[in-house]
Parts: C-alpha cells; sequence; structure tokens
C-alpha cells in the first residue's frame, strides 16, 4: 500500500475540492489509488448532495459568457442558500465553468426530466428501428434501447453532460461537488444559449 502523504492529500483536495480528512480516508480506503479514491469522493459528494438536495436555493448569481469571437451568448442562473457563498470566488467560478460549458457543448435540455415525452419516444423508435433486423428477445431490446437513451441524455442534457474540461466529471457531479465543498445546497435552475444577433428564447 502506499503511504499516504500530506503532498497526495493535498493532490487529492486540489483536484476534487474535498476536505482534508476526507481525502486521506478517501485515499487510506483506496489504499493510495488516486483515481479510485476520486471516485469514492465523487459519490460521497452525490450522497451528502442528495440530502441537501431538498432544502431551499434562495440565494445565487446569475452568470453571461461570451464565447470565443463573440458569436454564442449564455445566460445561466445557479442558486445556492446563502449569500455568503453566492458571493465567494469558488461559487462564481462554478458559475462561470457552467457557462463557458453550455456554449461549448450545447445543451438542449436542464435536466432529463425537461426532455419532451415525444423527444423521448422518437429517440426509442429511432432506436428500435436499427436493430429490429437484428431479432434480440424484448427484454434485452429494451435494455440496449435504455442504454442508448442514456448516450442521448449524456449529449443534450446539461446535468448529464461530461463537463468539457473534465469528461470523467459530469456537470450534475460538478455540481455537487461545490455542494460537497461549501455545505450548501447548489442547483443549477435554468440557462439561455443563443447566437449574437437572434432573440433569446
Amino acid at each position: 500500500m502506499a503511504e499516504i502523504t500530506a503532498a497526495l492529500v493535498k493532490q487529492l483536495r486540489d483536484k476534487t475540492g474535498a476536505g482534508m480528512m476526507e481525502c486521506k480516508a478517501a485515499l487510506t480506503e483506496a489504499k493510495g489509488d488516486m483515481e479510485e479514491a476520486m471516485t469514492l469522493l465523487r459519490k460521497r459528494g452525490l450522497a451528502q448532495a442528495a440530502k441537501r438536495a431538498g432544502r431551499t436555493t434562495a440565494q445565487g448569481a446569475i452568470g453571461s459568457y461570451i464565447h470565443m469571437g463573440g458569436k454564442i451568448g449564455v445566460l445561466v442562473e445557479v442558486n445556492c442558500e446563502s449569500d455568503f457563498v453566492a458571493r465567494t470566488d469558488d461559487f462564481n467560478t462554478l458559475v462561470k465553468e457552467i457557462g463557458m460549458h453550455i456554449a461549448a457543448a450545447a445543451p438542449r435540455w436542464l435536466r432529463r426530466e425537461d426532455v419532451p415525452a415525444e423527444e423521448i419516444d422518437k429517440e426509442k423508435a429511432i432506436y428500435r428501428g436499427q436493430m429490429e433486423k437484428e431479432n434480440k428477445p424484448a427484454h434485452v431490446l429494451d435494455k440496449i434501447v435504455e442504454g442508448k437513451l442514456g448516450n442521448f441524455y449524456s449529449q443534450f442534457v446539461l446535468l448529464d453532460q461530461p463537463f468539457v474540461r473534465d469528461d470523467k466529471v459530469t456537470v450534475s457531479q460538478l455540481v455537487a461537488q461545490a455542494s460537497a465543498k461549501t455545505g450548501e445546497n447548489i442547483q443549477v435552475s435554468r440557462f439561455v444559449r443563443f447566437r449574437v444577433g437572434e432573440a433569446a428564447e
């Protein structure tokens, strides 16, 4: 087992934003394996975020981002529980990073629940059509369709998209990490992405 040095703990803290004790515990459990420790912290971050999810997010910020060349603009609202957190550099960096991600990745919806049922039905019909000649049992076909639908979400749903700066982390995991770091419920509430010269919806 690798020695859990202070430098290793700091490295994990810098990568995840988790507390020193959490990082040390994760590294100890992962026997010094950095990737495994990051996975453990992400799982815990999401679990902690789920516990906070019911808490009111009445503060926050609306961030704007103009993509390189000034052709694409983004407005994004990110909420938290306190004005104190809303004014921190970390929170405002998160808002800016999400705005930059939206400009680059062009999500169509914020969360899975926002995808219209007819859009999901259309995708499912396409996937079934692609496989109709393969004569697979219905239950196998259903699993394949659900898997393909997961890929559809990760392409078009903001919270399911791999973060553009680190594709090992989804946007929802990025938000969960910020939530774990601040101890507050942080939520992306809405966004608008538009081309300059076109009316924003």
